[in-house]
């Protein structure tokens, strides 16, 4: 029965998520954290972590990892296999559709339309991300008390690195790894 509900529910994510890897977090999230309760805001905090610093979409890596917590390797197999397939379909028919109207206004600024919605897909994401990792919550509800400041300071030193010194992001990732390995190892 889960491995049912794994497929069909990342089917769904698959089938819904539009804009790329992480245009889908918000969806796994609410599936999987709030409305089935399969993990908790933190273990998705974790499977985010994993999802991005291994190779490979994030979309998959999230569905590998998650359906994985939930019921085992089988279970990352099934959520895998779930999140791929409506994108398989989709891609197909809306590459046929699209080599064959594109240059229709209509299919134009419908396209156009999308790109909004994608980018605040991937802003709520990342503010969910943003508050479990410095406050331990993705609710707004929060005050300066709850701040972890070990945190804050790797977020910064991390950000720093991307944009001033452009550390890549495997750079990023493995010295993020090491301070908090450390840090948090004393701490």
């Amino acid at each position: 029965m889960i491995y049912w509900q794994l497929l069909i529910t990342f089917m769904k994510i698959g089938a819904l998520s539009f804009g790329g890897g992480l245009a889908v977090l918000p969806l796994i999230e609410e599936e999987l954290v709030q409305d089935l309760s399969w993990l908790t805001l933190e273990e998705f905090v974790d499977v985010l972590t994993l999802s991005e610093m291994t190779p490979g979409p994030i979309a998959i890596n999230a569905a590998t990892a998650a359906g994985n917590n939930v019921a085992g390797i089988t279970g990352g197999i099934v959520a895998t296999v779930g999140v791929v397939l409506p994108s398989l379909f989709i891609v197909m028919v809306l590459a046929y559709i699209y080599f064959k109207y594109r240059n229709l206004s209509l299919f134009q600024g419908a396209i156009e339309g999308l790109r909004p919605a994608v980018v605040a897909l991937i802003a709520s994401a990342g503010v969910t991300i943003f508050m479990t990792a410095l406050f331990s919550s993705s609710s707004f509800d929060v005050t300066l008390s709850d701040l972890n400041l070990i945190n804050l300071a790797i977020f910064l030193l991390a950000l720093y690195g991307l944009r001033k010194i452009r550390l890549s992001t495997i750079q990023t990732i493995i010295l993020s790894g090491i301070i908090g390995g450390i840090v948090f190892s004393i701490v």
